[in-house]
């Protein structure tokens, strides 16, 4: 257990050379704006609220487990009879390990929706955005453990001598960018299909914790690709299924499954909806080849205009021994708000 933590801590840490990856949601479905810029103001409404939360590690990190966090603010504007602005803001925090590394971002989003066929309830449209903000990465090297504080007896000493701090920054402020193209079409309130794919990091940041010694560690461009929809099989009953394909650097994953949807009441001013899902996440071992990482069990209601997943990861990768199996658990909350433009059916549920 101590041998594995330590690998842990070493792998995040690394000073010489940290190459973080992004953050990422199991209910990638309910946080839309981390998911693609180009998800900005499509929705079913004309204002959305969005908050996510995910403890990750709790059982191997204890009180230093991961944790992310996630809240957004989105609309859609008319343009003419059929098309639409969206304008976002995103905020997201994230916080590993016991030297506290911590990522902060703050972005503002904009997309444009086309229509490109169809008529009233039954449209086809197509999607770009595009994102921009600030981020700030931190940590504590103080708490960080180093060779030469070992004492050779196996014990550990944080009093002795780690390493000259003096060439390093605790922090950094980076400019982020990002991009993002999106395709749907919706064939009632119960029926629709979308899929989608995203360009995150354009400008490649460098990540780099050295001062003023012309070290450059650039963060790896994420690739995304998405696809998902909505397809009723019964008078209440309905599938929801869901994929999504990340890559960055030498890092991949793949979640996908899908939900089984009760529709309680498919009225617009009382509607209610239940949903149990299923899902897998699929990642790489570096030079080594594929492994299932999780099994993930989800859980979403839907109330009006109110939206309240939870899901809960299953680790069964090999670090099961330590892990006991636990992985991972999120909450997300969803809220829209209509105005008074009453458009029909113009995109899937999220």
């Amino acid at each position: 257990m101590k041998s594995l933590k330590l690998l842990l801590l070493a792998l995040i840490f690394g000073i010489g050379s940290i190459q973080a990856q992004d953050i990422h949601f199991s209910q990638f479905y309910l946080s839309p704006l981390n998911l693609n810029p180009a998800m900005t103001g499509v929705m079913n409404g004309n204002i959305r609220f969005a908050a996510n939360y995910r403890n990750q590690w709790a059982s191997v990190l204890k009180s230093f487990a991961y944790n992310t966090y996630s809240v957004s603010y989105d609309q859609r504007l008319p343009v003419g009879r059929y098309d639409y602005f969206g304008i976002g803001a995103t905020f997201w925090g994230d916080k590993a390990g016991e030297a506290e590394f911590k990522t902060l971002t703050g972005k503002l989003s904009l997309s444009y929706s086309k229509k490109m066929g169809g008529y009233r309830k039954k449209a086809h449209y197509l999607v770009v955005g595009a994102e921009g903000g600030i981020a700030q990465r931190s940590l504590d090297f103080l708490k960080l453990r180093w060779p030469l504080q070992h004492d050779g007896e196996g014990g550990y000493d944080p009093g002795l001598p780690s390493f000259e701090n003096d060439a390093l920054f605790d922090n950094f402020i980076f400019a982020d960018m990002a991009a993002g193209v999106l395709w749907f079409s919706v064939f009632d309130d119960n029926n629709n299909f979308y899929i989608g794919g995203a360009f995150y990091h354009l400008n490649r940041a460098n990540q780099s914790f050295y001062a003023n010694q012309g070290v450059v560690d650039d963060l790896y461009s994420r690739f995304i690709g998405h696809a998902g929809g909505e397809f009723q099989v019964g008078d209440r009953i309905g599938l929801v299924p869901g994929v999504i394909v990340m890559s960055q650097g030498p890092s991949f994953e793949l979640n996908s499954g899908t939900s089984l949807k009760f529709i309680l009441s498919g009225n617009r001013r009382s509607y209610q909806a239940f949903q149990l899902g299923s899902w897998v996440r699929v990642s790489n071992r570096l030079a080594q080849g594929m492994l299932v990482d999780a099994v993930i069990l989800s859980t979403r209601f839907d109330y009006q205009n109110f939206t309240l997943g939870f899901s809960y990861d299953i680790n069964v990768s090999e670090l099961v021994p330590a892990s006991n199996g636990h992985g991972a658990f999120e909450f997300a909350m969803l809220y829209t708000l209509n105005g008074p433009e009453k458009r029909n059916v113009y995109c899937p549920r999220f």
